[in-house]
């Protein structure tokens, strides 16, 4: 649900609210989410009579990303706080992130609300990129910031989250709160047990993260939780140039493993004809 402000015909100012394709406004807008709705029940009648007609409007949201996202070109997800200011370090990098991943042919996704959101989202159209937003239905909601060319709106957090993973050939992540971590580590589980390959995430902003890639390192990692080669998923950095570059490597490198596995198929394929033909002739 996504939220922003109008003027009523005689100036003051109206709240209005999106819920899916719907548009609440004055005294129809509510405060819960269909997540908080989902989640929240307390009731075990609600679980019957209730959950499974959700399914089918959780249905309807997958079917909607999928189809509106299918014909993006090679994608990026971008994270970032929601409450960063414009001139702040981080807005500034993402500004320039998503110009320069749109220049190297990239579309730049993010989940549309203000702050690095809303920063790489305009580096990316301002450099002639395609640049996407993906918002979230939340009580307090920003709605979707002007510099998104294509957007969908989403009641659920993991359907939403799929798209960001499905669609994009890696991450970048900015300093960020909550929901960054979240997305931070939804991304490395998936890369860790082999859900995606050759997936890049990048952190950038080298002085907040040190404290957390620390504390990994020498206190997960040292505990034996993950394993050391587990902190190679992860590029850290503050060049925008050197982001770009692992990701563009990253592609170039599963796409040559990609080229291999189809010309290993082939050949297999070729020496099965020619088995079956000797056969044939010996017949």
């Amino acid at each position: 649900m996504s939220e922003s402000n109008g003027q009523e015909a005689d100036g003051v100012l109206r709240r209005d609210r999106h819920r899916g394709a719907g548009l609440l406004r004055r005294s129809t807008v509510g405060g819960s989410t269909a997540d908080q709705r989902l989640l929240d029940s307390p009731q075990r009648s609600d679980w019957k009579t209730r959950d499974a007609w959700r399914a089918l409007r959780i249905l309807s949201e997958f079917v909607e990303g999928f189809d509106t996202l299918s014909d993006l070109p090679s994608a990026v997800s971008v994270f970032g706080s929601a409450r960063s200011r414009p001139d702040s370090p981080e807005c500034r990098m993402a500004e320039a992130l998503g110009g320069a991943l749109a220049r190297a042919g990239y579309a730049v996704i993010t989940g549309g609300g203000p702050g690095v959101m809303a920063a790489a989202n305009r580096g990316t159209r301002e450099a002639g990129g395609l640049s996407v937003g993906l918002g979230i239905e939340l009580p307090f909601e920003q709605g979707i910031n002007d510099w998104v060319d294509l957007a969908i709106e989403f009641r659920y957090f993991f359907a939403r989250k799929t798209m960001f993973v499905k669609y994009a050939q890696a991450f970048v992540v900015l300093p960020g709160g909550f929901g960054t971590m979240d997305e931070l580590f939804e991304a490395l589980t998936l890369v860790q047990t082999g859900k995606v390959t050759r997936f890049p995430v990048v952190l950038m902003g080298v002085d907040y993260w040190r404290g957390l890639l620390d504390w990994l390192r020498d206190t997960m990692a040292a505990d034996g939780k993950i394993g050391a080669i587990d902190l190679d998923l992860i590029c850290l950095t503050d060049d925008v140039n050197t982001a770009v570059r692992h990701i563009v490597e990253a592609e170039a490198l599963l796409s040559a493993d990609q080229e291999a596995v189809r010309e290993e198929a082939v050949a297999v394929a070729a020496a099965e004809r020619r088995a079956a033909a000797d056969e044939g002739g010996r017949g």
